[in-house]
């Protein structure tokens, strides 16, 4: 009896508990009932079904494919009696390609796909085999006929038949020719071009002539030289590719450490508990929301059309924008500081200039260095956004090989290049934050 007598006079003290009013009852469904309704009408606006029905899938295969693999292309020509091979003028096989999967007996060219797919080439005829079936494709002087019916992996128009082998390549059967894309695992010649006399060289040949070879150039030593052709290579270009990668990491760096020193003393100024007048306040307060509310790619535009394409474009626009970002967050952090250890230096009447540099630093200087650790590190991945519009930096060259639509595997290594400067970064920057922040609360308790 005394428990429910307790329980009823819980409910008298607290009825908003025990009986909440309809609107409280139902909130939660409500808002997830608007959510769903939201996420539709987004849905219907943006025409999400339609895009993603019309996407072009495929492409994402193809460029994963090319990220991680290379193609050998050739042409085979059958007007003569015997199959012609050709290669391109800049092939990955070098000047004299003579490669294993591609072979001339009795009058026609036998091109290995592996796993059982192979073409024989010969005038007038191609013989395809895949996955345990057979097409033969007649070639005439005009055209081509593709002898019954086509396998799921050919298809024919007018003058050509296409035959895909998967990742391993594909076939372009004209009339007068054969075009072979031969596709393998890796990236070719990624350490010496076909141009380099260390070119298609085992690790122990090349380590051979560095150490105890006949100088190969007069001029200079055989490591010398090794070093040149990697840092000029001419498919990978990894001097240029470093270079700009240095300049991104110098455009981060730079712009990010002088917008922490104008933002440093622009803060005591709009910090309210610092500098006493509110137009001064408000005035840098203004400032820096003009240069946060451009973004750092609209800064980017127009310095480089201000200065040119380069890297003082990167760096001025870094500038611009974190100037007015850290100067928000060390203003708020000024206004949040504790006011004992303040007053208790101007206590034993100390200067206006001691006061800030005993009362108000010791407390803030860890979290100004911290925020700008973290800037830092983000901003070695906007450079790289940046770089993209004409800002210099690796972004530039990044956007340059994906324009081509064919050096994948160039972006590739260059993504990669840029992953590995960011994790590295990143991990610096949180164990310097962690010790500055882990040293402030020690000095506090």
């Amino acid at each position: 009896m005394s428990a429910s007598v307790s329980i009823a006079e819980y409910e008298s003290r607290y009825p908003e508990v025990f009986r909440p009013s309809l609107w409280k009852r139902f909130a939660p469904l409500l808002i997830l009932a608007g959510v769903i309704v939201y996420f539709i009408y987004c849905w219907w606006f943006f025409s999400v079904g339609s895009v993603l029905a019309s996407g072009q899938w495929q492409r994402a295969e193809y460029y994963a494919r090319d990220w991680v693999s290379y193609a050998v292309r050739a042409t085979i020509r059958t007007n003569s009696a015997r199959p012609t091979i050709s290669y391109p003028r800049f092939s990955e096989l070098g000047d004299n390609p003579d490669p294993a999967w591609i072979a001339q007996r009795d009058g026609q060219a036998i091109v290995d796909f592996g796993s059982d797919s192979s073409l024989a080439i010969q005038r007038g005829r191609v013989v395809v085999n895949h996955d345990g079936e057979t097409l033969e494709v007649l070639t005439e002087s005009d055209k081509v006929v593709p002898q019954g019916n086509l396998p799921s992996w050919a298809t024919a128009e007018e003058d050509e038949v296409s035959v895909n082998f998967g990742f391993a390549g594909q076939a372009d059967i004209l009339a007068e020719r054969v075009v072979i894309s031969r596709r393998f695992f890796g990236w070719a010649n990624f350490v010496f071009d076909t141009a380099s006399p260390f070119w298609n060289k085992s690790l122990g040949e090349v380590a051979s002539l560095i150490v105890s070879g006949e100088r190969i150039k007069p001029e200079m030593s055989n490591l010398a030289l090794a070093f040149d052709n990697v840092w000029y290579n001419s498919s990978w270009q990894h001097g240029d590719v470093w270079t700009k990668l240095l300049q991104t990491i110098v455009m981060a760096f730079v712009g990010t450490l002088l917008a922490t020193l104008l933002s440093f003393p622009l803060a005591f100024i709009a910090a309210r508990n610092i500098t006493s007048s509110r137009l001064a306040n408000q005035l840098t307060k203004r400032f820096f929301d003009f240069l946060r509310s451009v973004d750092m790619l609209i800064w980017a535009l127009f310095f480089t059309r201000a200065f040119g394409p380069g890297p003082l474009a990167g760096i001025a626009a870094i500038f611009f924008t974190d100037t007015g970002t850290l100067g928000k967050v060390y203003s708020e952090t000024l206004e949040n500081i504790d006011e004992k250890q303040r007053e208790g230096v101007r206590s034993v009447g100390a200067s206006p200039v001691n006061v800030q540099r005993y009362g108000v630093v010791p407390q803030v200087i860890p979290v100004f260095a911290s925020q700008a650790l973290y800037f830092w590190e983000s901003n070695t991945r906007s450079a790289t956004i940046i770089g993209a519009v004409g800002a210099g930096g690796i972004g530039l060259k990044l956007w340059e090989a994906m324009r081509t639509n064919t050096n994948w595997h160039n972006v590739a290594y260059m993504v990669l290049l840029i992953l590995l400067v960011i994790f590295i970064f990143d991990n610096v920057s949180n164990a310097l934050r962690s010790r500055l922040m882990g040293d402030s609360r020690t000095h506090r308790s």
